[in-house]
């Protein structure tokens, strides 16, 4: 059911209509896939499904506090640090990564991180499958799924070893920057 939802949406959302209030996205638990219309690589494709996600994530200890609509927004709108899927755009699309705060979280810093935004409210859309338990739809489709902005439990995907030393380059890069403010 999620791999149909997700591959061929009967709807994209935009940045826009997903940032306003209120929001279409449920504050629920569930699956989320991007499409891109334009990719963020000249190796990817256009139009399709490149990445999905989860919130909450599982977490064996504790209870998440994170849902569809959180996250969704947070992509949008958060920094590298905080999103896998903006580390991910921010290094294929060229941007430089920097140490921020005490030098532990990785960011385009506040300009930088613009661009992604930008970026994304062209040419990212969205869209959600709600469930119960994320990890476990998660894992399956990146197993089934082509989806190669995805590096968890991806090494399968043509295109994984080079996004992984993609953001392993940028991450030594950052590592030798002063710490941005």
């Amino acid at each position: 059911m999620e791999t149909a939802a997700l591959v061929r949406p009967n709807r994209l959302w935009s940045a826009e209509e997903v940032v306003t209030r209120p929001s279409p996205v449920p504050a629920t638990a569930g699956v989320y896939g991007w499409h891109f219309e334009r990719p963020p690589h000249p190796d990817l494709p256009a139009g399709r499904l490149l990445y999905v996600g989860i919130a909450p994530r599982y977490m064996a200890n504790r209870v998440s506090k994170q849902n569809l609509r959180k996250r969704i927004r947070y992509h949008y709108r958060g920094n590298a640090a905080g999103s896998t899927l903006r580390l991910t755009l921010g290094c294929l699309l060229g941007l430089e990564l920097r140490r921020a705060g005490s030098g532990g979280r990785m960011t385009f810093g506040r300009e930088g991180e613009a661009c992604p935004r930008a970026w994304m409210a062209e040419n990212a859309r969205v869209c959600w499958v709600e469930c119960d338990e994320p990890w476990v739809a998660e894992s399956r489709l990146i197993s089934r799924l082509d989806v190669p902005l995805n590096l968890d439990r991806n090494r399968h995907n043509a295109f994984h070893d080079r996004l992984k030393a993609l953001r392993a380059e940028a991450r030594s890069r950052a590592r030798a920057l002063p710490i941005s403010s």
